[in-house]
């Protein structure tokens, strides 16, 4: 199935899914599977309606554009984990199946909706400017105009506390390089003002790329390849910036539909090589593993990370839902279990 035919299958889906609730408030613009931007609250699962607005608002994080469409992204997200931030053991077994270790004792990330400590952060830009993204007045905006991951979650495992950066896809799929618009006779903007901020920051050893891998900043500067890098530099400079004698990892866990086989298209020339076909096996090969050989960056279909889970606690009305709604994820029973990848094995 190509992207494009992803894409239309979760248009039909979602639009079947809310035709089958009755819903009259979707159809917005004509598409069956939209609401109206002031109903973003619909496009939640409704044990996080009044949650979410709480936490955004108290966070001052900023929705997405298109938070209440279907295909939305962040709604996705949202809806898999945000009712898991109040659950650490369920969320344990999560992380513990995604990382391959015992379920690890989750770690409380930060005030969430209503004061509630909550073990799931979302829209996650760090506690430093560690990439020179932050405005030189006043805080950052969780969501926009910095690098943010997804979600993030913390836990105790093997005497350390460790971060897991999230970054989620659903129908995201990427093509030409990104725009480079530039200012001042060429001298700031686009491409100028991403290699003066990240030059210093990307390349082993102070950053994750290895330096003698063949590459330039600017082989990075297409999707998604501009944006696994950003995030990867988050993971890493959070990581180093630890003062502990035994520093917690900071890894990147990227999640996405198994079936949206354009998201893995190699959109980078400097990526594309006779051996790699996938663009986040490329991305993976070019960054420094830990110490211990554990890798920073790991990649699982949805379908992996969250099959058993949903099945173990069918019946849940969380698990209900998701897997009502989402129906890509009718493979999941049958999913192949989860597979280090080449570039895993060899790190």
């Amino acid at each position: 199935m190509t992207g494009k035919n992803f894409i239309g299958a979760e248009q039909s889906a979602q639009g079947e899914y809310l035709a089958n609730l009755r819903d009259d408030r979707a159809g917005y613009m004509d598409a069956p599977y939209r609401f109206a931007p002031h109903n973003r609250a619909l496009n939640l699962t409704p044990s996080i309606r009044n949650e979410a607005g709480d936490y955004f608002g108290r966070h001052a994080i900023t929705w997405h554009t298109h938070a209440s469409h279907g295909l939305s992204s962040q709604a996705c997200c949202l809806n898999f984990l945000m009712p898991l931030a109040r659950r650490p053991e369920i969320l344990g077994k999560l992380i513990g199946h995604a990382l391959e270790i015992d379920p690890p004792k989750m770690l409380v990330v930060e005030k969430g909706a209503f004061g509630h400590p909550w073990y799931v952060g979302f829209e996650w830009i760090g506690l430093k400017n560690y990439l020179s993204e932050w405005p030189k007045k006043g805080l950052p905006t969780r969501g926009a105009n910095a690098t943010s991951m997804d979600a993030v979650v913390r836990f105790h495992h093997e005497g350390r506390d460790e971060t897991l950066f999230i970054e989620w896809k659903y129908t995201e799929r990427y093509g030409s390089g990104l725009t480079d618009h530039r200012r001042d006779g060429g001298e700031s903007g686009g491409n100028k003002t991403r290699a003066d901020r990240y030059a210093d920051k990307a390349f082993h050893p102070n950053g994750p790329i290895y330096d003698d891998a063949g590459l330039t900043l600017d082989a990075f500067f297409f999707e998604p390849f501009y944006q696994l890098l950003r995030q990867q530099m988050l993971a890493w400079h959070t990581e180093h910036d630890q003062e502990q004698d035994t520093p917690g990892r900071v890894r990147v866990l990227h999640i996405s539909p198994r079936a949206n086989l354009d998201l893995h298209k190699i959109t980078s020339r400097a990526f594309d090589k006779p051996d790699v076909t996938d663009a986040f096996d490329a991305f993976k090969s070019v960054i420094v593993p830990h110490a211990d050989g554990v890798p920073r960056f790991i990649n699982m279909h949805t379908e992996d990370v969250f099959g058993p889970l949903l099945a173990e606690m069918a019946g849940d009305p969380w698990s209900d839902y998701i897997t009502d709604r989402y129906t890509f994820l009718k493979s999941a029973s049958n999913a192949v279990p989860h597979q280090r990848s080449s570039a895993d094995q060899k790190l």
